[in-house]
This record gives C-alpha cells, sequence and structure tokens, in this order.
C-alpha cells in the first residue's frame, strides 16, 4: 500500500507536468498562426496598396467622366467570377484552393507587367487593369476572410481578429510608401513587381499556418465529384436565399455600401468646390489614408478584441452605423470639407477596427460552403452591386437637381437601419455560438 501510494504520489505531479507542457505548447502554436496570419494580411494589403494609385491613374487615362462605368463593369465582372469560384471550391481541397487562387493572381500581376512594358498604358490595358484590380480587392480579402474564420474558432476569433486586422492596416499604411518611392525611382512598372513580390510572401504564410494548423486533414480534404451544372456554379446563391441570418449579412453590407457610397460622391462634390488645386486634393487624400489607418493600427492592436469581448458584438456591430447617421444628419445641415473629414475618418477607422473584424466573426459560426461560397459571393458580387446601384442612385437624385445636405439626410434612416441590422445579426451570432459550443460539449462528453 505504501507502495502504491508512493507511486500515485509521483504520477500525480507527472501528469500535471505533462498537462501543463500540452498547454503551453498549444498555445504557443496558436501564437504563432496568429503571427503569420497578421504577416499574411499585412503582405496582402500592401500588394494592394501599392498597386492602388496605380488603378486610380488608369481610371483618369480612361476618362474621369467614365468613372461610374468602371464601377458597373466592375460588378458585372464579379458576377462572372463567383460562379467560377463556387465550382473551384466544389470540386477541390480547400488548400488547393487557397493555393491556386492566389498563384493565379500572382501570374495576373506579372502578366500586367509584361503589357505595361510592351505596348504601355493604352487604353484597353487601362481598363482591363482597373476592373482587374478591383476584383483582386475584394476577392483576395475575401478568401483571407474566410480561411480565417475556418482556422480560428468563434472564442478564439474574438480575441485575436483584432490583432491580425492590425496587420492589414500597417500594410495598408506601407503599401503607399512603398509606390510613392518606386515612381519616383522607377517606371509604374515596377509596382507591379514589387506587389507580386509580397503576395508570394502572402503565398509562403499560407503553406506555413496550414503546416501549424491541427485541421490539416480538413484543409487537405478534397471536395466531393460534382458534374459542371449551374446549380454548382449558383450554390453560394442558394445558400444564401435559404439561410435567414445570410440574408440578414447580405442587408448589412448593402446598407454599408450605400452609406459609404453617399460619402464619396458627397467627399467628391465638396472637394471639387473647396479645394481646385490638384496637389492639394492628393495631400488632402494622404491626410485621410493615413489618419484613416494609424487609428485602426492602434485600435485593432490594442482594443478591438477587449471592446468585442467587453460589449458584445451585437453593440459592436451596431455603433459605427449609428455614429454615422448622427453624422449624416450634422452633414445634412453643414456641408463642409471638415464635416465629411470627420465623418470619412469615423467611417473608415471604424469599420477596420470593429465592424471589419466584427463581420468576419458572423461567419465563425458558419458551414464550410457558407464561408467560402456564399460568402465571397457576398463580399464581391454583393459589396460592388451596391456600390454600382448606390452611385447610380446618387447621381440620378443630383441630376434631378437635390442638394448635397438633402441627399445626406435621405442616408440618414438608412445608416440607423443599418445599426439595427448589426445589432440583430450579434444576437443571432452568439445564439448560433452558443448552439455549437453545447455541441461540442456533448460530443466530447459521449466521447469520454
Amino acid at each position: 500500500m505504501v507502495i502504491l501510494a508512493s507511486i500515485k504520489a509521483d504520477i500525480g505531479p507527472m501528469r500535471k507536468n505533462l498537462f501543463s507542457e500540452k498547454l503551453n505548447h498549444l498555445k504557443s502554436r496558436q501564437l504563432k498562426i496568429v503571427a503569420c496570419s497578421a504577416i499574411y494580411f499585412f503582405c496582402l494589403l500592401c500588394s494592394y496598396f501599392i498597386l492602388r494609385p496605380l488603378r486610380d491613374e488608369m481610371g483618369i487615362v480612361n476618362g474621369a467622366i467614365n468613372m461610374q462605368w468602371l464601377f458597373t463593369g466592375t460588378f458585372l465582372a464579379m458576377l462572372c467570377i463567383v460562379p467560377i469560384f463556387g465550382l473551384l471550391v466544389a470540386k477541390n481541397s480547400i488548400k488547393r484552393v487557397l493555393l491556386f487562387s492566389y498563384s493565379f493572381c500572382i501570374g495576373n500581376i506579372l502578366l500586367f507587367y509584361f503589357l505595361f512594358k510592351l505596348f504601355g498604358a493604352t487604353r484597353s490595358i487601362a481598363i482591363s487593369f482597373f476592373i482587374w484590380l478591383s476584383v483582386f480587392n475584394l476577392f483576395v480579402v475575401s478568401l483571407f476572410w474566410s480561411f480565417m474564420a475556418d482556422v480560428f474558432s468563434s472564442k478564439s476569433s474574438k480575441r485575436y481578429f483584432g490583432i491580425i486586422a492590425s496587420g492589414g492596416s500597417l500594410g495598408a499604411l506601407t503599401g503607399p510608401i512603398i509606390a510613392n518611392r518606386l515612381n519616383s525611382l522607377f517606371s509604374i512598372s515596377s509596382l507591379l513587381l514589387a506587389a507580386a513580390f509580397f503576395l508570394i510572401i502572402a503565398l509562403f504564410c499560407i503553406l506555413v499556418i496550414f503546416k501549424l494548423s491541427n485541421k490539416q486533414a480538413h484543409f487537405n480534404k478534397d471536395s466531393e465529384n460534382i458534374k459542371f451544372n449551374s446549380k454548382v456554379l449558383f450554390e453560394g446563391i442558394k445558400k444564401i436565399i435559404k439561410s435567414a441570418y445570410l440574408l440578414g449579412i447580405v442587408g448589412f453590407i448593402l446598407l454599408y455600401t450605400s452609406i459609404s457610397t453617399v460619402l464619396y460622391f458627397e467627399q467628391a462634390h465638396i472637394l471639387e468646390k473647396t479645394l481646385t488645386n490638384s496637389n492639394q486634393r492628393i495631400s488632402y487624400f494622404s491626410n485621410i489614408d493615413f489618419t484613416v489607418n494609424a487609428i485602426a493600427i492602434m485600435g485593432q492592436f490594442f482594443f478591438t478584441g477587449r471592446i468585442i469581448k467587453k460589449l458584445g458584438l451585437s453593440i459592436v456591430l451596431a455603433s459605427v452605423p449609428l455614429l454615422m447617421g448622427f453624422g449624416l444628419i450634422v452633414l445634412g445641415l453643414h456641408q463642409s470639407l471638415i464635416t465629411i473629414a470627420i465623418l470619412l475618418v469615423l467611417h473608415r477607422a471604424g469599420n477596420f477596427m470593429l465592424l471589419r473584424p466584427g463581420r468576419e466573426i458572423l461567419f465563425t459560426v458558419s458551414s464550410i460552403d457558407e464561408k467560402y461560397k456564399a460568402k465571397n459571393f457576398i463580399d464581391t458580387a454583393v459589396y460592388r452591386g451596391g456600390d454600382a446601384l448606390v452611385g447610380w442612385i446618387f447621381a440620378g437624385l443630383f441630376t434631378l437637381g437635390l442638394s448635397l445636405g438633402t441627399i445626406a439626410f435621405l442616408a440618414a434612416p438608412a445608416a440607423l437601419l443599418w445599426s439595427y441590422a448589426g445589432r440583430k445579426l450579434g444576437k443571432q451570432q452568439q445564439q448560433k455560438e452558443n448552439i455549437l459550443t453545447l455541441n461540442e460539449s456533448i460530443y466530447e462528453h459521449n466521447a469520454q
């Protein structure tokens, strides 16, 4: 008996030490995944913001008066790409989908590099590049967050998504700096090579995350061999139609793009009257971008996770839209450059700091098909469709003689509706998370 008691006394601390070592190992591995995900997002947005000035220049090459047609072309391109991507997801493993998608984008960048080198900025190349980069931006970012929603659980996403998002904001700050430097020293085609370089690093980050994740079997699992038909192509849309939760997210995105477009057009008209010098306008845009991204980085790194945990997702998703509703009323009463600048900083920084991480958390309780098929359609076609539609509505109202103040007043109720939709979605996400947690607990109990 004494010997048995002695053995138990020795085994007890040993088990405790082994459990502690395993727990530390798991924490260390997760922190590595978080760090790699932040670097991945940094490279992704850095690549995009290196190319963004070139895209804007291509829009001018095509003629500023034709800008609305470029947005419409972008929307139509989205409609063509989404079903093709749905087929890709249906027939391949998640790992293969990600590696192929980013490799394809790198190939496109290199193709444009040679086209610019050989033919210069012709009108057809300018139109193609503008539409391609507009699609590229939403597509690769949507794919990134789909992957993140798959890698992290609902609980861990609330803790880490803010930190990961801060990596993207840092990339958004770094990209324009690199673009300005390269453009002053070399030709515009050098921007394409720099963007391709950062996208290649992002691709390596994906491989590292695959290696570190404990879901390797899940990511490598091939989808069923499904025949090519219309049902497969539009499966993402079918998922949305059948789900009240996904339809709610669609409504939230449409309201978000509506307010974004109204603010963008209001800014354009106010700038046109206030700042007549091109250099002054460029300086204004640079200051807005820097302020937005600086606030976003600090907020995402230090406050996003804490705010979501403290206040809850529903309040977070409702807060920024509510501020925008009151802000649009102020803009309706007083149209000035300072007013629109403050609203844009609040809107964009609030999106990067709170709304975007919060939106992605909504998908952590969704199925694989919803994360990769339905989400991709929402983040691309729905997003750009909202941009194009509201852009034409704004132009029509302005042509009819409505003032900027009146249009701002008309947009205020949409912002309040946007706030209500965000609050409702946050509550639905919490309910779904509770159900998933309960099911996991029951499964673990039965497995013992």
